[in-house]
């Protein structure tokens, strides 16, 4: 029994289904950030598992109302461990949520309806819920790591039921 075939992508001629990542500009590569800012979550790994759980705990330099990094030319020196999403760790990093554009990308899947590429404005994704916008509880820098564990939240490794529409809901 063979697999069911899928239908034609609607986003063929788009940039993002016709070079491969590394054939990117640096603007096309930084256009496939949606704004969700789910990625800058805290995280914690199980370590016999290997599972990823995401808090509701963000980055110190999130800016949770923009979903947007306060000093994003400079977030490598003033966050340690902030990793610098490229084409080679997309494709492995386990933690990247399920909604991401470049993990989409990476695995050449299309685009949600939502993301601004598509709909042309930076604001559907909070419109979808897909952003961490009125969700973040604290920074890193508030909580102790100690405490991380009592903020476990499954919101960011789900994606909302209107985001995974084909088209965007109309309004009632």
């Amino acid at each position: 029994m063979s697999a069911p075939t899928r239908a034609p992508s609607k986003q063929a001629g788009f940039f993002w289904k016709t070079k491969t990542l590394e054939q990117m500009s640096d603007a096309e590569w930084e256009s496939l950030c949606d704004g969700c800012a789910r990625c800058c979550l805290e995280k914690l790994e199980d370590e016999d598992t290997g599972k990823i759980y995401f808090t509701h705990i963000s980055c110190t330099l999130l800016d949770a109302g923009l979903c947007a990094c306060k000093d994003y030319a400079n977030r490598s020196k003033k966050v340690a461990d902030c990793v610098r999403l490229t084409p080679e760790n997309v494709r492995t990093l386990n933690w990247l949520p399920p909604s991401c554009g470049y993990k989409l990308v990476a695995e050449g899947r299309d685009l949600y309806w939502w993301h601004p590429l598509i709909s042309g404005d930076p604001n559907t994704v909070h419109e979808a819920g897909v952003s961490v916008r009125g969700r973040v509880h604290a920074t890193e820098d508030q909580i102790p790591v100690a405490d991380l564990e009592d903020h476990i939240v499954k919101w960011p490794s789900v994606i909302p039921k209107r985001a995974r529409l084909k088209n965007r809901p109309t309004k009632a």
